[in-house]
Parts: C-alpha cells; sequence; structure tokens
C-alpha cells in the first residue's frame, strides 16, 4: 500500500494568468527573435496558447515543425523550455 501511495502523484492545474492568448504569442514571438542571429526561420501566424497537463504554454511553429516552446509560468512571465512535453501540442 505504501508503493500505491508514492505512485499517486497529485496533478497541478494551473489558473490562468490573466492576458489576451495573442499577447503571450506576440512575446514569445520577439523573445524568439532576441534569441537569435540573422536568419532565423520565420514563426507561423498560427502558432498559439496550449494547455497541458493543467499548465499553458506558447508553441512557435512554421512549416518545418515545432521552432520553440515556452511555458506561461502564474505570474505571467514566459519560460523558454529547452525540452518540452513529449506530446504533440496542437
Amino acid at each position: 500500500m505504501m508503493v500505491e501511495a508514492k505512485l499517486k502523484k497529485k496533478q497541478k492545474t494551473q489558473e490562468w494568468p490573466g492576458g489576451e492568448e495573442e499577447d503571450y504569442v506576440r512575446r514569445a514571438i520577439a523573445a524568439w527573435f532576441r534569441s537569435g542571429g540573422p536568419g532565423q526561420p520565420m514563426p507561423a501566424n498560427s502558432s498559439s496558447v496550449q494547455d497541458h497537463d493543467g499548465k499553458f504554454y506558447v508553441e512557435l511553429h512554421n512549416g518545418n515543425g515545432t521552432l520553440a516552446v515556452y511555458r506561461i509560468r502564474t505570474d505571467g512571465i514566459l519560460k523558454r523550455l529547452k525540452r518540452w512535453p513529449d506530446v504533440d501540442l496542437n
């Protein structure tokens, strides 16, 4: 029974930090361009905010695939992820 108790992990859900989804996408695109040099690929207009396991993410992608994923923290700050969730955020 102790093993069962340890295996049950309480899922924490994040409340929406407020603001418009488009604002988070705009901020993520700006951060994307600040982080790279010239010739960096352009994110698509269909980049969007996604909800996964109770947390919110901004996925930047283009025709070639995912460019970057930013987590929206509870205080509204974006944090770029080096490794994003294994599931498709679309």
